[in-house]
């Protein structure tokens, strides 16, 4: 009987040995290296602008960050007029989720986060952070977008809770290795592109019997998946990264893609925050209504064509 190592052996060139305990090293590079660290808490006292209405969103438009501007929008699609927000631009690459305001409305320093200064207990401000707490704070809420039939509101919520522990192998891996590492490393790559594919493919044949993610429903399922994996069926995620993984053979995912992506509130909420792509789809800021008529950045004279 032989020995068997787990992990096997596979031949590969001697690379990095990882020390017995680790440091950490603020030049090793990548896209993110500056803003990086290992610790937590604000690095600047810095106050959060708050505007006229009871919503302050502070973000950027990132998939995160687009989950909560779509699922605003759409709200107030539907008629929902105490859904009227105010949108601040957070610049993760300046590192504005660091400053002392932003951390007290969520700790974890991440977009998007958002305070609700008329909750329904009447009581005092109310911060919600996480993207996935938004979206579900906001269905209850306003009462839209989740259903309230227990079937039918556990599947909505079994596929907003999927893409929130699915899209990390999406971005953070994928994504982060692909596009943003200061090296391209081929086993990183194609372990990471195994596991999108296989993400894609669970969601066609879901959508190969579905109309929306929940059934014949739109809900904050559709709302959150779509950011992530519609842009990356629409070829709009980590460069060309849709031709390496061949996503025009999905043929459901882009059905539902290009149906979510023509509803007014996706593509509205896709223009709040945004810093990158045609400057006409680029609204930084959103305070109203009629910003996306006027405020936009080909409007503003400060044109931004840049990567997010």
């Amino acid at each position: 009987m032989t020995d068997t190592k787990f992990p096997p052996e596979n031949n590969l060139p001697a690379g990095y040995v990882p020390p017995k305990v680790w440091t950490w090293d603020s030049e090793s590079g990548g896209a993110f290296a500056s803003i990086n660290r290992p610790v937590a808490g604000p690095t600047r006292e810095k106050e959060l602008p708050v505007g006229k209405h009871p919503l302050q969103l502070y973000s950027m438009g990132t998939p995160n960050g687009v989950k909560v501007t779509i699922m605003l929008e759409e709200l107030l699609g539907a008629g929902h007029a105490d859904a009227e927000y105010d949108a601040w631009l957070i610049r993760i690459g300046d590192g504005d989720q660091f400053g002392s305001g932003f951390v007290e409305v969520n700790p974890n320093s991440k977009i998007p986060a958002l305070m609700d200064h008329a909750p329904k207990d009447g009581g005092k401000p109310l911060r919600i952070f996480e993207s996935g707490s938004i979206l579900v704070y906001l269905a209850e809420k306003f009462g839209a977008f989740l259903p309230t039939e227990t079937r039918s509101r556990t599947e909505a919520l079994n596929w907003l809770f999927w893409q929130m522990g699915s899209a990390p192998f999406l971005g953070g891996g994928f994504g982060h290795f692909y596009a943003y590492a200061p090296m391209k490393i081929e086993y990183a790559i194609n372990r990471y592109a195994m596991e999108v594919k296989r993400q894609m493919d669970v969601l066609n044949r879901h959508l190969a019997e579905n109309e929306y993610m929940a059934g014949t429903e739109y809900t904050v399922a559709d709302m959150a998946i779509w950011p992530w994996y519609g842009r990356l069926a629409e070829k709009d995620a980590y460069n060309d990264a849709g031709d390496f993984l061949s996503v025009d053979e999905y043929a459901h995912v882009q059905r539902w893609t290009k149906q979510v992506g023509e509803r007014r509130g996706v593509q509205r909420g896709a223009m709040v925050n945004r810093t990158y792509g045609d400057p006409s789809s680029q609204l930084h800021e959103r305070h109203d209504a009629a910003d996306f008529d006027t405020k936009t950045q080909d409007k503003s004279g400060h044109q931004t064509t840049g990567q997010a």
